[in-house]
C-alpha cells in the first residue's frame, strides 16, 4: 500500500509539472489599438503565446505591472481600467472608472493602481488586488474648474506626481494612507501636456505644450518648489505644426546627458542632468515621438510623427551622431527594448507587424502579425521607476 501510495503522488506531480510552466521575466503584452485586444508575447522567444479580447477602447492605452510580473493594469481611453493575468492569459477583473483616460502608473509597494483621468478631471486610486476604489483627488485648479490630467508618473513614499494641462501646475499626492492621500501643488506653466521622473526618481519633469521650457520639481526637496528649464530653447524660431504629441515618458539618460524630444521641430535636445542646461542638439529626421535609451545608455532610438513615422533613426550617446537610420515599416507607434537591450521591438500599425531588430548590427530578427499594434509593454517595467 506504501509503495502504491508513492507512485500515486510520483503521477500527480508529474500531472502537475505542466509543459506550459513558465516565469514572468521575459513577458509582455501588445497593444491592438483598433480591436480593443491584447497580444502576449514571449521575449525569449521572440514569439507571441495568447491573446486577449474585450479590452475596449485602447486607442490610447498603456500598461503597468505588479510587482512580481504576473499581472498587467491596462489603461483604456474610453476609462476602462482592466487586470490582466499573463500566465493565465485572461481577465482577471474590469472596471469603468471614467469616461475619458489616458494612462496611470502603480505604486512603489505595488499596492496601489492610479489613474489619471482627463473626464472627469483628476487621479483615482484603487486595490491593486481587488481593483477596489480607494479614494479619488479632482484635479480642481480653481472654483469650479478641473483640468485633464497628464504625466502621472509614481515616486518614493508611495506619492504620485502629475500635470495638470488646464491648470498649468504640477501636484504631487501622497498615497501613504491611500484612502486619504494628501496632495501639494507646483505652478508649471502654460500647458503641461506630458511628465517623466528621473531614474533614480528624484526629478519630475512636465514638458510645455504652451510655451517654450520644461518645468522641473525636486521630489527629494519639495519645499524649494518648481523651477523651469530650457526656456530658450526654441526662441525666435517658428514652430512647425505638430502632428502628434511628443512622449516624455520614452525619454532617456545617458552618458550624464538627457536626451529629450523637441516639440515642433526636427531635433533632440541634449541636457546636462547636472545642472539641467541645454548641451547640445541634434538634428533627426522628423518631428521625434520617443526618444529612448538602450538600457545600457549606449544608444538613443527615435521615432517621429507623421509624415516621417515610417523612420527610425539611431544615436550614438558617445559620439553625439546619428549613426543609423531604417525605415522599418509603416507608421511605427512604440518601441521597446528587452529588459537588457540587445533587441529592440517596433510596432508598425500600418503593416499589422511587429517587427524586432539587434540593436548590436541593426538587422532585422524577427516579425509576426499583429492587428494594428500600438503600444508595446515588457514586464521588466514592473521594476522601474516612472514606468
Amino acid at each position: 500500500m506504501r509503495r502504491i501510495l508513492v507512485l500515486l503522488s510520483l503521477v500527480f506531480l508529474s500531472a502537475c509539472a505542466s509543459p506550459s510552466l513558465r516565469g514572468t521575466g521575459d513577458l509582455g503584452l501588445v497593444i491592438e489599438r483598433a480591436s480593443g485586444k491584447l497580444t502576449l508575447v514571449d521575449t525569449s522567444k521572440r514569439a507571441p503565446y495568447g491573446r486577449i479580447e474585450g479590452l475596449g477602447d485602447l486607442s490610447h492605452a498603456s500598461a503597468v505591472y505588479s510587482r512580481d510580473g504576473r499581472y498587467a493594469f491596462v489603461f483604456g481611453r474610453d476609462g476602462g481600467l482592466t487586470k490582466v493575468d499573463l500566465l493565465e492569459t485572461r481577465i482577471v477583473k474590469r472596471v469603468m472608472q471614467a469616461g475619458n483616460s489616458i494612462g496611470g502608473s502603480i505604486s512603489q509597494d505595488g499596492r496601489v493602481v492610479v489613474a489619471q483621468n482627463y473626464t472627469p478631471g483628476g487621479i483615482k486610486a484603487f486595490d491593486a488586488e481587488t481593483l477596489e476604489l480607494l479614494s479619488e483627488v479632482p484635479a480642481e485648479y480653481a472654483p469650479g474648474k478641473f483640468s485633464k490630467v497628464v504625466g502621472l508618473a509614481d515616486l518614493s513614499g508611495n506619492r504620485f506626481g502629475y500635470a495638470l494641462f488646464d491648470g498649468g501646475e504640477i501636484w504631487v499626492s501622497d498615497f501613504s494612507n491611500p484612502k486619504a492621500p494628501i496632495t501639494q501643488r507646483y505652478p508649471a506653466g502654460l500647458q503641461p501636456y506630458d511628465g517623466l521622473v528621473t531614474p533614480d526618481g528624484r526629478f519630475y519633469m512636465a514638458g510645455l505644450f504652451g510655451e517654450d521650457g520644461v518645468a522641473l520639481l525636486d521630489t527629494w526637496l519639495p519645499a524649494q518648489g518648481s523651477r523651469k528649464i530650457l526656456e530658450k530653447y526654441g526662441r525666435g524660431e517658428e514652430k512647425l505644426p505638430v502632428f502628434k504629441m511628443p512622449h516624455l515618458r520614452g525619454w532617456s539618460v545617458a552618458q550624464g546627458n538627457a536626451y529629450l524630444p523637441a516639440i515642433g521641430r526636427h531635433e533632440v535636445l541634449v541636457v546636462s542632468a547636472d545642472n539641467w542646461k541645454e548641451r547640445g542638439r541634434i538634428k533627426v529626421k522628423g518631428q521625434p515621438v520617443f526618444v529612448m535609451a538602450r538600457p545600457d545608455g549606449r544608444q538613443v532610438w527615435v521615432n517621429y510623427a507623421f509624415p516621417d513615422n515610417g523612420w527610425v533613426e539611431v544615436i550614438d550617446t558617445m559620439t553625439g551622431k546619428v549613426v543609423q537610420t531604417l525605415e522599418p515599416g509603416k507608421a511605427i507607434l512604440h518601441m521597446e527594448f528587452t529588459p537588457r537591450g540587445e533587441h529592440v521591438w517596433l510596432s508598425a500599425r500600418d503593416d499589422n507587424k511587429v517587427l524586432i531588430y539587434d540593436t548590436s548590427n541593426f538587422a532585422k530578427i524577427g516579425e509576426f502579425a499583429v492587428d494594428s499594434p500600438s503600444g508595446i509593454f515588457f514586464t521588466s517595467r514592473a521594476n522601474r521607476t516612472g514606468f
